[in-house]
């Protein structure tokens, strides 16, 4: 059993949905991020996704645009994303990490190394947004054999005919788009959301879990009650854009978390 998985029973035995956060891995500095990152379980986050800075991202909105600049321009490499899960699992050997960008990075490093220590850096699963399932072969189906669960997008566009392709290989949990667009263009609407939950999960055993323009505590629990999860990301990168402390932004996300954790 994975950490995912283990996390995902924990939580429908406590009768919990999941709380799952997004940082940008490097942003503003290694340092400050590595912070917020170790504060994030105890601040409630049951899964964290960890951001791969990349020059060119093109789902995201400015906002996470601007955090993966900020990383990139301190220095962070794809290298240095896995050294911070090593450090983060010097402490903390169960809390769950999820890799999040774009191929391009983990092409240029060489998919098999790539692979070999994320594992080794303690890496529980991977988004990359622009593999779609006919491009299973590059990443995918390489990293469930290596042990790394493969998670897939789907979104309100993802229809009765394509959803099949999009869950093929999936595992881990299924992350749905709550909005058409980049991340943090507008919010989630769970009387529209959660129609789209139900149909996912009549087609899966996986958790699903939403995304995209949950930005405060009642979006949270209003999403967390029709699916397994909720995840924010712009809301907290925009606080740490705008230079608080990580004891602050630690605190806000702990109450998204409550929010998520009440439903």
């Amino acid at each position: 059993m994975t950490r995912i998985d283990s996390k995902f029973a924990t939580l429908k035995a406590e009768k919990k949905s999941a709380f799952v956060s997004f940082v940008m891995a490097g942003d503003p500095d290694y340092d400050s991020c590595l912070k917020i990152v170790r504060g994030l379980p105890a601040a409630g986050v049951d899964v964290i996704e960890l951001g791969m800075p990349f020059t060119d991202p093109m789902a995201d909105g400015i906002a996470i645009q601007l955090a993966g600049q900020r990383a990139l321009a301190a220095g962070m490499t794809l290298n240095r994303t896995l050294q911070m899960v090593r450090d983060f699992r010097e402490g903390d050997d169960t809390t769950p990490i999820v890799l999040m960008g774009y191929y391009n990075p983990i092409y240029n490093k060489g998919v098999e190394i790539f692979l070999t220590e994320a594992k080794e850096a303690g890496v529980d699963g991977l988004i990359v947004v622009d593999l779609p399932p006919e491009e299973d072969a590059e990443l995918c189906v390489p990293a469930i054999a290596a042990g790394i669960p493969f998670i897939r997008l789907t979104t309100p566009t993802t229809d009765e005919k394509r959803l099949p392709t999009a869950l093929r290989n999936t595992s881990g949990f299924i992350y749905y788009v709550s909005v058409n667009g980049t991340t943090g263009a507008a919010s989630a609407d769970s009387d529209i959301v959660g129609p789209e939950v139900a149909r996912i999960k009549a087609s899966t055993d996986l958790p699903v879990c939403v995304g995209f323009g949950i930005k405060t505590p009642e979006t949270a629990q209003a999403i967390a009650g029709i699916a397994d999860g909720a995840v924010v990301g712009t809301a907290i990168v925009k606080q740490i854009a705008d230079g608080k402390p990580a004891k602050d932004v630690l605190a806000f996300v702990n109450t998204l978390a409550d929010g998520a954790h009440r439903a």
